[in-house]
């Protein structure tokens, strides 16, 4: 389901560290897709496909999988997330 914008991010209602990776993104100023897990299958299971992991968040660049929260939190950190979005 990964889309036209460059990031997507997978994530679950009851997940702190989807609202953190949330927060990062909404700081930034980056558009994201969200693409929610809680109570469907079909969509935990596309993800699980993708990224071959079983939590979430899990957030593509450019449908590229990154990781999760603290995969984009050093990308943040680090000055590399908006290189990789240019």
């Amino acid at each position: 389901m990964l889309n036209k914008n460059k990031v997507t991010i997978y994530t679950a209602w009851y997940c702190s560290f989807c609202d953190d990776a949330k927060k990062i993104l909404d700081n930034n100023k980056i558009d994201y897709t969200e693409i929610p897990t809680s109570k469907n299958n079909e969509t935990w299971q596309e993800m699980v496909k993708l990224s071959d992991k079983n939590t979430v968040p899990q957030i593509f660049i450019n449908n590229k999988a990154i990781g999760g929260f603290d995969n984009l939190s050093l990308l943040n950190n680090n000055g590399e997330l908006n290189k990789l979005l240019k």
